[in-house]
């Protein structure tokens, strides 16, 4: 059987281990290139397969593929972009087969959140129908952690990290001018209807340090939020407050909401700490800093955490063995065996099961005054934040990230207009 190539793309939003999963299906097809002649990756994600701008990784060296490891960010370029229904959009369906079949492109890997799932599965089911079969298998990536079945998504427990980190040592600096000058500190971070990243904050609730979170999960109650800061403040001399951008009124209103949409449709959102530490300053006069972590929290390779880096490798490896074995539409999962000491293994799940699908912070995680996580919620998340992946460091002091190549592959067809 002659061997067909593989294509692979980056999707949504990049994360610190998303080009970690990239190495582990790169790595594990040229293990095997009697079946894979090459791995393909789309510039720009999804867009590069519609525009047939495909980058060959057969020009990278190994030693470069290899430093793929420890390089945040996405390596060949991602995109928000999202594939409407067969039936609304037909054309671009038909190009993608119409590009598989030029490149004779028989593995479909793509890397990302709940919307790439779905483009997953859609390819994976429309193929066949359109004649020309695709194993489409999509590999898991989030800082969100809200894709259901697997026990975590790669890219959050290195945010987690971040972020508990950044908490505690924000909190220390506070509780050190607390007494003459911040009172209040406000960081706000990711998570759109899921609190995930928010939860993690509330790992650096030791050593006397008060954190109050605000989860998308729980509609926000200004009256209860205020009187909880003011207690914190009068009691240990200081509060650090810890944010989702998807906080929200009651009426289902973002407190960090713009008026305006993403290419998903999503509202853009962005703003909810200043929104807050206003609110304590109009309430009590408390003298104030708040943060937005944004890019930060996901770009931050040099605090990357060790189970995260592996663990995304290797869902990029389990999504080649997987396919060359015959799966497809479905997802590699992490499923875990055990919490202390710490013990995973790889799964999947049926993509039917997997798009559209978002997985919310349980009841159990969140304390009864929706204010803080509970022992239950540690002993998810401890795990996930364990061990420093560190990336090699130059005479400069910086790391020594890879910069790829990305050569182009030759085009055969027509230009297409998106």
């Amino acid at each position: 059987m002659t061997a067909k190539n593989a294509f692979y793309a980056q999707s949504g939003g990049v994360t610190s281990v998303i080009n970690a999963s990239a190495c582990g299906v790169i790595q594990t097809a040229r293990q095997h290139s009697d079946k894979i002649a090459n791995v393909y990756a789309g510039r720009n994600g999804i867009i590069g397969a519609l525009t047939e701008d495909l980058i060959d990784t057969n020009q990278e060296s190994d030693e470069d593929i290899a430093a793929l490891l420890h390089t945040p960010s996405g390596a060949f370029g991602s995109c928000r972009y999202k594939l409407k229904s067969l039936e609304k959009n037909r054309r671009e369906y038909e190009r993608l087969i119409e590009v598989f079949k030029a490149h004779n492109i028989g593995y479909f890997f793509y890397n990302g959140g709940g919307d790439s799932a779905d483009t997953c599965y859609k390819i994976s089911q429309l193929s066949e129908k359109m004649g020309y079969p695709v194993q489409a298998i999509h590999i898991p990536k989030t800082v969100d952690n809200d894709l259901p079945i697997t026990d975590n998504c790669p890219g959050f427990g290195s945010v987690a990290k971040y972020i508990a980190v950044s908490t505690q040592e924000a909190s220390y600096d506070v509780r050190s001018m607390a007494l003459t000058s911040t009172k209040v500190f406000v960081l706000e971070v990711m998570g759109r209807h899921a609190g995930w990243i928010a939860a993690a904050g509330g790992l650096a609730d030791v050593d006397d340090i008060p954190v109050v979170i605000l989860f998308p999960e729980i509609e926000f109650d200004q009256e209860k939020f205020l009187a909880k800061v003011d207690k914190n403040v009068k009691e240990r001399g200081f509060c650090t407050i810890v944010v989702s951008e998807g906080a929200h009124w009651p009426d289902g209103r973002f407190l960090a909401e713009q008026g305006t949409r993403d290419a998903f449709g999503h509202a853009q959102l962005g703003g909810a700490a200043p929104v807050v530490a206003n609110m304590i300053k109009d309430a009590f006069g408390y003298k104030f800093h708040w943060a937005v972590a944004d890019y930060l929290q996901r770009a931050a390779r040099h605090l990357a955490s060790a189970s995260d880096v592996e663990q995304a490798y290797a869902l990029g490896k389990a999504s080649v063995e997987l396919a060359l074995q015959g799966h497809n539409a479905i997802m590699p999962t992490i499923v875990r065996k055990s919490s202390s000491p710490y013990v995973w293994e790889i799964g999947e799940a049926a993509l039917a099961d997997v798009a559209n699908v978002e997985k919310m912070m349980p009841a159990e995680f969140i304390t009864e005054d929706g204010f803080s996580i509970t022992d239950a919620c540690r002993e998810y998340l401890t795990p996930l934040i364990q061990g420093e992946n560190y990336p090699p460091y130059g005479s400069n002091g910086l790391p020594n990230y890879v910069r790829l190549k990305n050569a182009a592959v030759e085009k055969r067809l027509a230009k297409f207009e998106l």
